[in-house]
């Protein structure tokens, strides 16, 4: 962790759709905190204003999330604006002039992946990257070898721990939750293995389709937006060893280990999607073979998890929007009689609500020795006053953090078990919209026992301990 707190915060593309959903209430919210006292540059062009800027982020902060009056007026006060285009020298002529006295600037480069290689050769070249950090946005290429690029466009300017590759999901206090219910609680230890997991299963469901982002989706795919990235973080918070310490780089030490046991992705082992109609979508190319669905499995080769097999699974225009982990145990040797008797399992689920629950076998009414299945769960509001997760991923990058982002050799790491079915042509099966993705899943990539589909409605509990999660 760096010793310094950024002067200046630079964000590039003020005037863009992240900036208007994401950052402005992530910006007020830091600012309510007393955790953002520095001046704030937005740099886009757009022929702006500094008033229109703040006139946007206004109208951002009223649709998302609402204006509290004392943060704005120091939200408004703390902008900056400077217009212009990113390969002009004056553009950052007159950032730098902007920065003012500010030694230790964080550029946050809210811009597609094309525009980094620009931007940060201006930076250089106009000085404004001297003991700045740079914060990048994902995607982080679109595979290894684009990877390989940018990490050196990026290097050539910033030392690595100067170098913060956002992945918000990170930012989830329901995903970090994992973590401390793994490693916080000693009976976990003792079956969180190869010799009672019998496979894990991680689910990703959205129950809506591309909204208008068919352009930028028929570019990128389920496996680059959500699976290589938000997915792997989960698998890797699953599978990690406890870390000998909790600064950043023995934390990520352990997700890189989870990575390098992973082989390359096999074709056999996985199944696209692509929900009817995609092809009519606004953006969308006619013929698109760009999947809005995958499933797959991975092993992990491990000391803890060798033969235990990883499933994951993500789309669009499924039947719910929901992100929850499945653990499924081994059958006990049991003389207890059922007519469907039910392996027992852990379920973590992160959106929309936060839940840990135990599947297990219960007696069944009646006085005979027979078994049915019932949950424990433990399941937790969120607070009102919870960091969104921008907000925590941009304060901590700003206090040199870098626990909650992706370091190279990760990147690396992640981009090598998804490349060789990037670059090979795979079929893509049609699925009904709301249902759980094409029939050949069932076929291909299912686990022993088949998929558990998450219901958003109660699961039937032994025992419910609301806010012990």
């Amino acid at each position: 962790m760096d010793q310094f707190h950024s002067d200046a915060l630079v964000f590039f593309g003020a005037t863009g759709d992240l900036a208007y959903k994401k950052i402005f209430p992530a910006l007020q919210a830091m600012i309510k905190r007393g955790h953002l006292t520095v001046p704030i540059i937005g740099v886009a062009k757009a022929g702006w204003t500094l008033d229109q800027l703040r006139a946007r982020a206004k109208d951002s902060l009223e649709k998302h999330g609402g204006i509290d009056a004392a943060a704005f007026a120091k939200l408004s006060a703390s902008l900056r604006y400077v217009d212009g285009d990113y390969k002009d020298p004056a553009t950052f002529q007159a950032v730098y002039k902007e920065l003012g006295g500010a030694q230790r600037p964080a550029h946050y480069l809210a811009i597609p992946p094309v525009l980094f290689g620009p931007v940060v050769e201006q930076l250089v070249n106009s000085g404004c990257a001297k003991g700045a950090r740079v914060i990048v946005e994902k995607p982080f290429g679109s595979n290894l070898a684009t990877a390989d690029e940018l990490n050196q466009i990026l290097l050539g300017a910033f030392d690595e721990p100067h170098i913060f590759r956002i992945d918000h999901y990170l930012g989830k206090r329901p995903v970090n939750n994992m973590l401390v219910f793994r490693f916080a609680n000693a009976f976990m230890e003792s079956f969180w293995n190869r010799n009672y997991i019998e496979s894990v299963q991680i689910t990703m469901a959205e129950d809506f389709g591309v909204q208008g982002r068919g352009a930028f989706y028929d570019q990128t795919g389920t496996i680059r937006d959500v699976i290589q990235n938000h997915l792997f973080q989960v698998l890797c918070n699953l599978a990690m060893e406890p870390p000998v310490r909790t600064d950043s780089e023995s934390i990520r030490d352990e997700k890189v280990k989870v990575l390098k046991a992973i082989p390359p992705l096999n074709e056999k082992n996985l199944v696209r999607g692509q929900f009817r109609d995609y092809r009519k979508e606004k953006g969308v190319a006619p013929n698109s073979q760009v999947e809005t669905f995958a499933a797959l499995r991975l092993d992990v080769n491990t000391w803890r998890w060798k033969g235990v097999p990883f499933y994951i699974r993500a789309g669009k225009c499924l039947p719910v929007t929901c992100t929850e982990v499945i653990g499924r145990f081994r059958l006990p040797p049991t003389v207890i009689r059922s007519s469907s008797l039910t392996k027992n399992h852990l379920r973590f689920r992160i959106s929309p609500e936060v839940s840990i629950a135990l599947g297990m076998t219960v007696m069944a009414p009646g006085e005979e020795m027979v078994g049915q299945a019932a949950e424990m769960l433990a399941s937790r509001h969120p607070q009102t006053d919870e960091m969104d997760a921008y907000e925590r991923v941009l304060g901590d990058a700003m206090a040199g953090d870098a626990t909650l982002f992706a370091r190279q050799d990760y990147v690396d790491e992640a981009w090598r078990i998804v490349d060789p079915v990037l670059e090979k042509t795979t079929p893509v099966y049609e699925y009904e919209p709301g249902t759980w993705g094409p029939a050949e899943v069932r076929q291909t990539v299912e686990p022993e026992g088949g998929w558990v589909n998450p219901a958003l409605t109660p699961q039937p509990a032994v025992a419910d301990a609301v806010g012990a999660a």
